[in-house]
């Protein structure tokens, strides 16, 4: 398994927008892109948020996140995304 980390900031202005934009737009191509598994993100700190998506393999969770997807939202600016291999999962 591979987690896709994706750091994001979100103008605070347009947080209602950007959170819509997410729920109909954005959760919809994550969830049913290849090999997706779970997904979670956590409260912004500092204007800055942070999610952890979980795939099959190394090539669907680079082909799901920015630069390659689009996550394009309204205040939301995408700062980096890392791909990274799962070493230890605890169900």
């Amino acid at each position: 398994m591979y987690a896709a980390c994706v750091f994001l900031s979100i103008d605070p202005k347009q947080a209602p927008v950007a959170a819509a934009a997410f729920t109909t737009d954005i959760l919809p191509k994550i969830q049913s892109a290849s090999g997706f598994k779970s997904g979670y993100w956590v409260d912004p700190v500092d204007g800055e948020g942070f999610g952890f998506l979980v795939f099959e393999s190394e090539m669907q969770a680079v082909a799901a996140v920015p630069p390659k997807a689009d996550w394009s939202a309204p205040g939301v600016r995408i700062l980096r995304t890392e791909v990274r291999r799962v070493a230890v999962s605890i169900p």
